[in-house]
């Protein structure tokens, strides 16, 4: 595009015509493509793959790996939670009522609320044992199972194996080597039909969790290219314009 003298332009490549011919153009060289974008494959890093695990996003989310830790975590503490407190809820009433029989009570109703009172603090007591300790194995294995799963980037049955292992020998290293040991061994062959499970939902579902991130940042990456190419195409017309409308006005002063 030949300018008249005295015409004046955008600064940058995006006045000249000739500097950027087309946005696909400019899109499929990779210098033009903004840092932002970021790439559609996976890093080829099992550590950065790993780190991307606890990474927020452009929303400040996290992503849903890390999401499901948290999830599995609080519900298997729920699960824990009812499982002790219920026969503790039990056993509490019942012992207060046998250990209370000499005590002496204004009414009927200040018993009750005495063995309810007695029977909530054995659920509370008893819950909270199973409840912490349920939600720490749970996370455990999934954070460590998810965790290898991404820096080898497949999933495998010996994952869960390993996380049953180490969790299971976490939660027995305080008995010394015989604990620790014996945990492990445990721990590893639970893990064996809970990751043959969610293997198989995984399976059921029609794609695993590590080729459904690898499709969705693939789809991210795709519609933030396609909003940065219309970006850029909008900015070059409007570029051009203001650059036709500029000459124009220079040939008008010239003219006269």
């Amino acid at each position: 595009m030949e300018r008249l003298p005295g015409a004046r332009g955008l600064p940058g490549d995006l006045a000249d015509g000739s500097a950027v011919s087309s946005p696909a153009l400019a899109a499929d060289e990779p210098a033009s493509k903004p840092w932002f974008v970021g790439t559609a494959q996976p890093p080829d890093s099992g550590w950065e793959r790993l780190r991307e695990l606890f990474r927020r996003d452009e929303l400040n989310r996290y992503p849903e790996e890390t999401m499901n830790i948290m999830k599995a975590a609080f519900s298997g503490g729920i699960i824990g939670l009812i499982y002790g407190g219920i026969p503790g809820f039990v056993y509490a009433k019942k012992r207060y009522i046998e250990q209370s029989k000499g005590e002496i009570y204004h009414n009927r109703l200040d018993a009750v609320q005495s063995a309810h009172r007695a029977a909530i603090r054995g659920f509370i007591r008893y819950g909270w044992r199973w409840g912490w300790r349920v939600a720490a194995f749970v996370g455990i294995f999934n954070t460590v199972s998810i965790g290898l799963s991404a820096y080898r980037d497949k999933n495998a049955l010996s994952h869960f194996v390993v996380a049953g292992a180490c969790t299971g020998g976490l939660f027995r290293m305080h008995l010394g080597l015989g604990g620790l040991a014996g945990g492990s061994i445990f721990g590893a062959l639970l893990g064996v039909p809970a990751g043959g499970l969610l293997m198989a939902l995984q399976n059921l579902a029609g794609e695993t969790a590590i080729e459904r991130r690898k499709r969705e940042r693939r789809d991210l990456y795709e519609q933030k290219m396609t909003e940065w190419r219309t970006n850029l195409s909008i900015t070059e017309n409007i570029s051009k314009q203001i650059d036709y409308a500029l000459q124009d006005g220079d040939a008008g002063k010239i003219q006269k």
